[in-house]
């Protein structure tokens, strides 16, 4: 890994020059997702949704839904669906297959329409360290087709995944046709730099108990037939009952705490710390959280 980097595994606020280093590395991250050469590219007309999911024929309804989830705003007219989907090209991967490579020319804007992928770098020896794990519909790079720029992180597939790419004159003359559509793009840009800070702020400024409870909590996720909603006080709204709300960890260990910055024995630790509190169960990849307001409290500490 480059050493310029790194993040220092630490239980406290990480120094300002390291998360001016993190801050750069995730805003390069934002820009980050390319189309492939060769054996690894497989172009397609439509998104490769799963069967028996309600679909339409041809994935129109799936695909309006990934285009309303990547730009936000009121319902896209008939007219701006079709522009956009004459100059979409979709491929697939294979969980494990590289999506982007450092250092690589952007030539498209691209977007995650299914499954997850991890942001990160790739070491030498063919590691992976993960520094975000990103989830459908989002979009993997909207900015480096559009400066010129080589991507500046590596990502690869963490399941079976359907990349939506958007060359880049192609897609700006339909912007200049419907500036509805540019005006939707700002806004998803405006929301990826939002959340770059939100994550740089957690990182400079709680220790490691409350941005290992902070990524809990972003994760809740209501069981079933319980009443309430699981965005909680943090979300201002109010927090779920107790025994409540689970988090599924899609996740290996390490990359969750390579995410948070801190070594797999500390979040070890913090978990079992939690535990020991009464704010949540373990059992395999479900962490079952007993106490939403507890969990919401140490994330705010």
């Amino acid at each position: 890994m480059n050493p310029r980097l790194a993040i220092p595994a630490s239980t406290g606020p990480l120094p300002d020059l390291a998360a001016q280093r993190l801050l750069s590395s995730k805003v390069a991250g934002a820009c980050n997702a390319a189309p492939l050469g060769g054996a690894d590219r497989v172009l397609e007309d439509r998104p490769q949704l799963p069967a028996g999911g309600g679909v339409a024929a041809g994935g129109g309804q799936a695909e309006a839904a990934i285009w309303a989830g990547l730009l936000p705003g009121a319902a896209l007219t008939a007219a701006e669906l079709a522009a956009l989907s004459a100059v979409a090209q979709w491929r697939t991967v294979l969980p494990g297959q590289r999506v982007i490579s450092r250092g690589e020319p952007a030539l498209s804007l691209v977007a995650l329409a299914r499954g997850e992928v991890a942001l990160g770098l790739r070491a030498a020896g063919g590691g992976f360290h993960t520094e975000r794990v990103l989830r459908a519909p989002e979009w993997l790079d909207l900015g480096s087709a559009w400066l010129d720029a080589a991507h500046a992180m590596d990502a690869q597939a963490l399941s079976a995944a359907t990349l939506l790419e958007l060359a880049r004159a192609p897609f700006a003359n339909v912007l200049a046709a419907h500036p509805g559509l540019a005006q939707r793009l700002i806004c998803g840009l405006a929301q990826q730099v939002r959340a770059l800070n939100a994550s740089t702020h957690e990182l400079m400024h709680k220790d490691a108990p409350a941005r290992l409870a902070h990524w809990l909590h972003q994760r809740l996720e209501p069981v079933a037939g319980a009443e309430g909603s699981h965005v909680a006080a943090m979300r201002d709204a109010p927090a779920l009952p107790a025994c409540q709300a689970v988090v599924k960890l899609h996740e290996r260990k390490r990359d969750v705490a390579s995410q948070l910055a801190i070594t797999p024995e500390t979040l070890s630790r913090l978990m079992r710390s939690f535990v020991r509190q009464g704010v949540i169960e373990v059992a395999g990849y479900t962490v079952r959280v007993l106490d939403t307001a507890a969990l919401a409290k140490l994330a705010d500490d």
